[in-house]
């Protein structure tokens, strides 16, 4: 019996059906299920359109293309799919990010049209965990950043993403794009500090956020402070604001090289369940 496929640009009636595919890995698909949560499947709305892969007219595998091109529950076949419809519209994300078992496969078929990348992060270990550790306890100084704190947490932000992908957030639209990211991660009281003298010297935040599963991203000490343990008491703090206010595991995606930030994690009660991939333009 022969099996048909196929692949279409999801639309808002198709909302239940991709919630429903998202929701198999909570974790894994925790960005791009949090964008679908708050925006449904309208593009304008979602920043970018959602392809669903179909066998036998059954939504099975999902793939965010936006700013990020990201593969959800992707099948080698439904990679397969993906890739020539990304391969035809030209390259319009930044970056492929996902699981890195389709998210390979994924950049090996689009690298002869789209390479080479900036950066490849072949190899980036996820972190969960559903409770704190006992071992290290939660400084007490951080905290939540307030909307009229901007200019304080700013230039923080600009720091550890410079440093982290290599490029400043600044470049082309001069950070508007990034500027509102930061303004609606304070505004929904996602955004963590700890502030000595005016300056902030530790901070991170909980970006992709639903009820099932929450994501820490954007953990920063300031350079004079590294070496103090700040990164384990800060992020045991901004552990215990997501597990109490937010969802009931919380997960983290990790570069493999950081040593000193996987050991640092471990001690704060993560532990190694998978991993991501990053492919960086």
């Amino acid at each position: 019996m022969l099996t048909t496929t196929t692949i279409k640009v999801l639309e808002p009636g198709d909302l239940d059906d991709a919630l429903a595919v998202l929701d198999r890995d909570p974790v894994a698909n925790a960005f791009v299920a949090a964008r679908v949560q708050v925006a449904g499947l309208d593009p304008w709305r979602l920043g970018g359109e959602m392809w669903g892969w179909y066998i036998d007219g059954r939504l099975e595998s999902l793939c965010y293309a936006g700013a990020n091109l990201v593969p959800v529950c992707a099948t080698s076949e439904a990679v397969r799919g993906f890739a020539e419809r990304a391969r035809r519209q030209g390259r319009r994300c930044s970056s492929i990010v996902g699981p890195a078992g389709p998210t390979a496969e994924l950049w090996s078929l689009l690298e002869p049209h789209w390479g080479p990348a900036r950066e490849l992060r072949a190899h980036q270990p996820l972190m969960v965990t559903t409770s704190q550790s006992a071992e290290i306890a939660p400084d007490p100084y951080v905290r939540r950043i307030r909307k009229n704190e901007m200019d304080l947490i700013m230039p923080a932000c600009v720091a550890m993403f410079t440093e982290e992908v290599g490029i400043s957030p600044m470049a082309g639209d001069g950070g508007l794009l990034y500027q509102a990211r930061v303004a609606e991660l304070v505004g929904s009281g996602r955004s963590f500090a700890r502030v000595e003298d005016g300056k902030v010297i530790f901070k991170a935040e909980i970006g992709a956020a639903t009820t099932r599963a929450c994501q820490i991203q954007g953990v920063w000490v300031d350079p004079a402070h590294r070496g103090k343990g700040l990164s384990e008491t800060g992020m045991a703090a901004v552990l215990r604001y997501a597990l109490s206010d937010v969802a009931p595991v919380v997960s983290l995606y990790v570069n493999d090289f950081n040593t000193a930030a996987r050991a640092a994690y471990r001690r704060v009660g993560f532990e190694e369940v998978g991993a991501f991939m990053s492919v960086l333009f």
